[in-house]
């Protein structure tokens, strides 16, 4: 006698949780493979639904992949936002900035995404960081006191740095460790190390 197909019931989603879920594992897709892997066949078939049924919640893979996009540069906004509060409160704070911004761009895929952005040619996408990227600024001004001979510039640098670093740490950080001998957080040390010295006061003021 024939086995009975086992037919599974797709669960019912409604649209919000259906977009929730789609964005949930295309960014798992996006940190795994890389954007290549971000198609609406890859999504679907991850979550559970039909090619036409993405089809419908966003249009197209380009739409998709733009959704995505726009809640990864949310999640970092968030993230430095969550520093530059940490930076106000907590008497650790540079090695705080340093772990939320290090964060943002390893687990939480700041690093690919924005990786991703550049190789798409439209950094405008990441206009919504701009405010979130000033208030670290502004917070390390309040940090120092808003001291008059550590020029804003001097900060923004400062800035620059620690992101540049968890950039990179986030992209080629795993291998590179592994090859010098060092630990997980070895970059985080020396940048949390470095950050004090590189806010100081230039020499001759005072």
């Amino acid at each position: 006698m024939p086995k009975e197909k086992t037919v599974q019931k797709r669960r019912r989603r409604t649209p919000d949780e259906a977009r929730s879920e789609a964005l949930a594992a295309a960014r798992s897709l996006l940190l795994q493979a890389g954007p290549d892997a971000v198609t609406l066949s890859a999504v679907a078939k991850k979550i559970g639904v039909t090619h036409a049924n993405l089809i419908h919640h966003f249009g197209s893979a380009s739409d998709l992949q733009a959704a995505l996009m726009g809640s990864m540069v949310d999640d970092l906004r968030d993230a430095l936002d969550a520093a530059v509060a940490r930076l106000r409160t907590d008497e650790s704070a540079p090695r705080e900035l340093v772990d939320a911004v290090f964060d943002a761009f390893g687990e939480g895929g700041a690093g690919r995404l924005a990786s991703w952005i550049v190789m798409t040619g439209d950094t405008s996408r990441l206009e919504p960081v701009r405010q979130a990227v000033l208030g670290v600024v502004d917070a390390v001004d309040e940090m120092a006191g808003h001291d008059p001979q550590l020029p804003r510039e001097r900060i923004k640098a400062a800035v620059l740095f620690i992101a540049l670093t968890a950039f990179g740490d986030a992209l080629i950080g795993p291998p590179l460790r592994d090859i010098l001998g060092q630990d997980d957080k070895a970059s985080r040390r020396i940048m949390a190390d470095l950050l004090p010295a590189f806010l100081e006061r230039p020499k001759g003021t005072g």
